[in-house]
């Protein structure tokens, strides 16, 4: 029999999204499937729609709202199955997208995570912000994909229809081992939402486990583009990309690569603030500040594996800062054939 294999959509208040996408999702070719909503305390009827226009469904109730890192954390202990396929609510599917990827992980038992081709579903010939052909990082941290750099997506032409170790996995359509991830203990829930599913592939990798990309699998991601200038995905965003790499790294790069951040990222907001963005400004301060509580309080409860960055999978050695906005270099292949 095939693996088993638990489609989990996080809900919130996303009646529009699960009225649209669902029945692509049930349309899936995959005979060893469940798929499961779990919903983080709506305040809409996009239960009760899945009640009464899907009732083969299973529904996780959570009543309050722990964002993504919580609500997975909370839902994934409540499903049993082999892998574990955390999908967007905004995520169109094709009939076959499940089998390939699933096939590539059986080859291979330490492929812990892995994500399919994800494209934008209004322009389906470009890659979508959210992961594109497979995450990479820079050695400060910065993290991109094939086929998405800052804020450029390119058209998808084929040059990343290969399956490739990578550094991390789009959470938007993220195939899991459910041992892995459980033996991880999920998502680290002080993220609540961005950068959990990086942080969580870096511990997978530290642990001694790959993340690949599986075009040979595609979907089709409405997202949000490009984040919103300011506001609480910016402060997010910020904050926990510096406590994903004071976790991660071994203190010997930490000590030089946390002050460079520390000075990109002000030299960002304080742009922001000169070009009248004050919100994208304070968002960015607030995230600093809010980055030192945490080292202050959590830091040295953490436990170092000390694996260098540089050994890692989908790691490019150079600063895709200072290829994109210095070099103005947009494209992956163009970047990561520099140095690596």
């Amino acid at each position: 029999m095939s693996p088993s294999v638990a489609v989990v959509i996080l809900n919130y208040n996303g009646k529009k999204h699960l009225e649209q996408f669902l029945p692509s999702v049930m349309a899936t070719n995959y005979l060893n499937l469940q798929i499961i909503v779990a919903d983080n305390g709506s305040t809409d009827d996009s239960i009760e729609f899945v009640q009464q226009n899907f009732p083969h469904i299973k529904i996780l109730d959570h009543h309050i709202n722990e964002g993504f890192a919580g609500g997975y954390n909370w839902a994934l202990k409540r499903v049993e199955a082999d892998y574990y396929v955390l999908l967007n609510s905004d995520v169109e599917v094709t009939n076959d997208w499940v089998t390939p990827v699933i096939e590539l992980m059986e080859k291979d038992k330490q492929i812990a995570a892995a994500q399919p081709k994800m494209l934008a579903f209004r322009q389906r010939d470009s890659f979508e912000y959210a992961g594109a052909a497979g995450g990479w990082i820079d050695q400060l941290g910065y993290p991109f994909s094939r086929g998405r750099v800052f804020d450029i997506c390119e058209a998808d032409e084929g040059q990343y229809d290969h399956c490739e170790p990578i550094f991390w996995a789009s959470g938007a359509a993220m195939f899991v081992r459910a041992p892995v991830f459980h033996e991880m203990n999920g998502f680290d829930p002080y993220f609540f939402a961005h950068q959990e599913e990086i942080d969580l592939c870096w511990r997978m990798q530290l642990a001694g486990y790959t993340i690949m990309a599986c075009p040979d699998s595609a979907v089709y991601h409405v997202g949000g583009g490009t984040l919103p200038r300011g506001g609480r995905k910016v402060f997010l965003n910020f904050r926990n990309n510096l406590i994903m790499m004071a976790k991660n790294l071994p203190f010997g790069e930490l000590i030089w690569k946390l002050p460079m951040r520390f000075f990109l990222d002000a030299v960002s907001a304080w742009k922001g603030l000169l070009t009248g963005d004050i919100y994208f400004f304070t968002a960015i301060m607030k995230a600093h500040f809010a980055f030192g509580w945490w080292f202050l309080s959590r830091y040295a409860g953490i436990k170092k594996v000390g694996k260098p960055m540089h050994t890692l999978n989908g790691v490019y050695t150079g600063s895709v800062v200072w290829n994109y906005f210095v070099e103005n270099k947009k494209r992956f292949l163009e970047i990561i054939s520099t140095r690596r």
